[in-house]
């Protein structure tokens, strides 16, 4: 089968290329390939009752399939350029503004209207923070939540499926350059242009496979989107075709979950307070991230890995008494080790080992350096919502990482008095995983004309607002509108 683009992956990047793709030019043959299954088939089996904790799935739900690792989260778009990736230092501050309000009205005109725009402009939250060495950073946050980020995501399938290729269940196994006018044989970049070629085959397993009766697909041009899931799928083609990769950080920490009421005040203006603080012990930056009122805490499950995370909802009938957010240490290293990954991994991997998957653990137990039990969690006066195993995270998490995060949640409780309460629910580990950033142009296209490379699997972006952006970026070049 031939076709004018190949897409890798049906997460924000890659829906919102084909949807600006679509948009430019009708007449254009796209395919989306993606290791996951359709929106309508994609279900976590742990129910709570007869399945508790993670049974990994050879495909995860959570993780991958239409809507990527975003499709279950709770929708919210941050229009800004102060956090959620460095697409700005490729193609502009005021062009990726302008990309990531572009998509902000796409949602809105495919189900998401009636959401609030919350923004940091001129509130006297700011100040506080910063009375009490705390940096509150500026930015717009639309909250689809995580019911009506769903309905966006079933409006856009139905708009695309006539118009574009979805082939779900299939895993792309190799990217082959057709027609490369030199061969590349080392990473680094070189004087010479680009180099150029007739297009791009990509080797596959899977659905497509059988529908298709071939186990490969052609196309001029192809656009990489895989996510972070796709992080470990994404080095090996850049060892295959010898791509130029940056190493990336880790973030690593915990999600705390606390009464509603306490960050009340701040999230029904702001929503979500990205606040971040220097710590007095080791001069560690700490930050909040993922803020979901009155939401729930859920596992997920990154390449075999079980971690936390948190979901909120708009619809006030799936509403909970909790608030809860990610508290998160960013750890960068320098030669010789560039595993960032690697070393996230290992902390998550323990917590695994020790709890069977997500541990909790009250923050005065932490304190107090003794083991959570099931009988402190039951007389506890914040009531868990996910059911996770009681533990000890000091046998988990580094001391370093463990100390920043005890100072910062005393730092938030100056501002949120009550955050460091002993009963206050501290569930661990969460990983922000960062793909190796890919070496890309300001097209962000590789050493190979024509193959480019977005979203989170780049290691550019780090969030749905800025992986869609580069999606309508991408499609708008190869279209010839930008």
């Amino acid at each position: 089968m031939k076709y004018d683009v190949l897409i890798i992956g049906a997460g924000p990047g890659g829906i919102f290329s084909a949807y600006q793709l679509v948009k430019n030019n009708k007449e254009l043959k796209v395919a989306v390939f993606d290791s996951g299954h359709s929106l309508e088939k994609r279900k976590c089996p742990i129910d709570g009752d007869k399945i508790k904790s993670c049974i990994h799935c050879e495909t995860c739900s959570i993780m991958q399939g239409f809507g990527g690792a975003g499709a279950f989260s709770d929708g919210k778009y941050n229009i800004t350029n102060d956090f959620g990736g460095t697409l700005y230092e490729h193609i502009g501050r005021n062009k990726a503004l302008e990309l990531m309000n572009y998509v902000d009205k796409i949602n809105l005109s495919h189900g998401g209207e009636g959401t609030k725009l919350y923004s940091t402009s001129g509130t006297a939250f700011k100040k506080k923070c910063m009375q009490n060495k705390l940096h509150l950073l500026d930015a717009s946050v639309r909250h689809l939540g995580t019911d009506k980020n769903y309905v966006v995501l079933e409006n856009l399938y139905a708009e695309l499926k006539d118009s574009v290729d979805f082939f779900f269940d299939t895993k792309v196994e190799k990217i082959e350059v057709l027609g490369a006018e030199r061969e590349k044989t080392s990473p680094e970049i070189t004087e010479e242009e680009k180099i150029n070629t007739t297009g791009y085959r990509v080797f596959f397993s899977g659905s497509a496979e059988k529908t298709l009766g071939e186990t490969f697909a052609d196309g001029e041009k192809c656009i990489i989107s895989v996510g972070r899931s796709g992080s470990k799928w994404m080095e090996s083609v850049c060892g295959d075709l010898k791509l130029q990769t940056l190493s990336n950080r880790v973030d690593i920490g915990v999600r705390v979950e606390l009464p509603a009421a306490i960050f009340d005040d701040i999230t029904d203006e702001l929503y979500e307070g990205k606040i971040v603080y220097r710590t007095n012990l080791y001069e560690d930056k700490v930050r909040t991230f993922c803020m979901n009122p009155h939401g729930i805490v859920v596992s997920e499950n990154t390449n075999g890995i079980v971690t936390v995370n948190g979901h909120s909802f708009e619809d006030e009938n799936k509403k909970t008494e909790n608030t809860n957010f990610a508290l998160l240490v960013a750890k960068h290293f320098t030669a010789p080790f560039k595993d960032s990954n690697g070393y996230g991994e290992s902390i998550a991997r323990l917590s695994n080992m020790l709890g069977g998957g997500v541990i909790v653990q009250r923050l005065g137990d932490l304190e107090r350096g003794r083991r959570t039990n099931q009988k402190r969690i039951d007389e506890s006066f914040v009531r868990p919502t996910l059911k996770a195993t009681p533990g000890d995270l000091s046998l988990v998490l580094p001391k370093r990482i463990l100390d920043s995060i005890i100072e910062m949640l005393h730092a938030l409780d100056t501002v949120a008095p009550g955050t460091a309460n002993e009963d206050t629910l501290i569930y661990g580990v969460e990983v922000k995983f960062y793909n190796m950033e890919v070496v890309l142009d300001e097209n962000l296209e590789t050493d190979y004309k024509n193959l480019f490379c977005i979203g989170d699997g780049s290691g550019v972006t780090h969030s749905l607002s800025h992986a869609s952006a580069s999606g309508v970026y991408v499609a708008d070049l190869i279209s010839g509108k930008s």
